[in-house]
């Protein structure tokens, strides 16, 4: 099969033949149709992002294909069955705390090394090993709308997020980070869970200006000054009733005061998860945090059940993945995809490398 190689840090993929997988017990292979292309790929590829990758190795986290080939366990899914593929590996001998690397990303402490040295090589080939559980149905699709369904993949890190602060109808959330890749998709999915309000919070007010445009007046735009406690008050005084919940997908470089400034609009009882890249201490009152009941959460990913959910919730049209922008390039442009999902990053953008389009 065609593959992607990235042999060293800093250096190019290469393009390559490699052997084609081959699926044991509970495990499955799919031909590949088209995969989301980060828009932090870059720094994940130069070694900026210093993330735990044993080379040479196929990138790519997630995709959509069509199943090619079955493991002897296999009980439902069928050859020619498209799926959506979950990124999130998870060690099956803890149901707890499970070990986790997401495949073609990164490895999370020894545990997560040992789930990379079976799954390896991620989506930026033409076919790609994968455990049966990490396969999702999505329905008979036409090949042209498999780059159209890798937009689940952004919506569901966000998703994992409202999941875990358990956003409930009528509820209002502020997003903070709304104007990019992961934040402008998390104002979609909280309206589709029936947020009465959704808070746009971020530094671009013509994306957040945009966000307004698009989703209508459930959306109301905060943009940052740097001033938690005056962003607070400004939170507050956007939301036409009190904020029940924040979600927070800010990138590494963000101002910690951002954060803060979000967490505390909250009301009595509010709750908070914690999806971004923030590399700085958070510094939260504690008396403020005791005295109103706050929840403060990290997350990071989704739970396995949520890739069913949100595949529903697009069947029903609930959110609507033509929303998002896409730029398809074929599978021997991986670098020029890579350069174009960093130039175009942003609120419904996606870049999609394709390999049987």
């Amino acid at each position: 099969m065609k593959a992607n190689v990235l042999h060293a840090f800093g250096e190019p993929f290469r393009l390559e033949e490699l052997a084609d997988p081959v699926a044991g017990p509970g495990e499955a292979v799919v031909d590949i149709a088209a995969a989301r292309v980060l828009p932090y790929m870059g720094e994940i590829v130069s070694g900026a992002r210093r993330y735990n990758i044993a080379l040479p190795a196929v990138l790519g986290g997630g995709a959509v294909g069509r199943v090619s080939a079955l493991g002897p366990d296999a009980t439902r899914l069928k050859v020619g069955d498209w799926v959506l593929c979950d990124p999130t590996l998870r060690s099956r001998d803890d149901a707890r705390t499970p070990d986790i690397a997401l495949q073609g990303i990164v490895a999370r402490g020894p545990g997560g090394e040992a789930l990379q040295r079976r799954y390896r090589h991620g989506s930026f080939a033409a076919k790609m090993l994968a455990p049966l559980e990490n396969l999702n149905p999505i329905g008979d699709i036409a090949l042209d709308e498999a780059p159209r369904w890798c937009a689940a993949g952004t919506l569901l890190v966000p998703y994992g997020g409202l999941l875990a602060i358990d956003l409930r109808p009528g509820e209002i959330v502020a997003v903070s980070g709304a104007t990019g890749n992961f934040g402008g998709a998390a104002v979609m999915l909280a309206l589709a869970m029936g947020a009465s309000a959704v808070i746009a919070l971020g530094r671009n007010a013509e994306v957040l200006a945009g966000l307004e445009r698009r989703f209508g007046p459930r959306v109301r735009a905060v943009a940052f000054s740097g001033d938690a406690d005056a962003d607070s008050a400004r939170i507050q005084a956007a939301a036409p009733g009190l904020i029940d919940a924040v979600l927070d997908i800010l990138p590494p470089q963000a101002d910690p005061a951002a954060t803060r400034g979000a967490i505390l609009a909250l009301r009595e009882f509010g709750r908070a998860a914690l999806m971004g890249g923030q590399l700085h201490e958070l510094a939260i009152p504690y008396n403020w945090l005791m005295r109103n009941s706050i929840t403060i959460r990290g997350q990071w990913m989704f739970p396995r059940s949520s890739n069913a959910s949100l595949i529903a919730m697009a069947r029903a049209g609930l959110i609507d993945l033509k929303a998002f922008e896409i730029a398809a390039f074929p599978l021997d442009r991986a670098m020029a995809a890579m350069e174009h999902a960093a130039a175009t990053a942003g609120a419904f953008k996606m870049t999609v490398l394709t390999a049987l389009l």
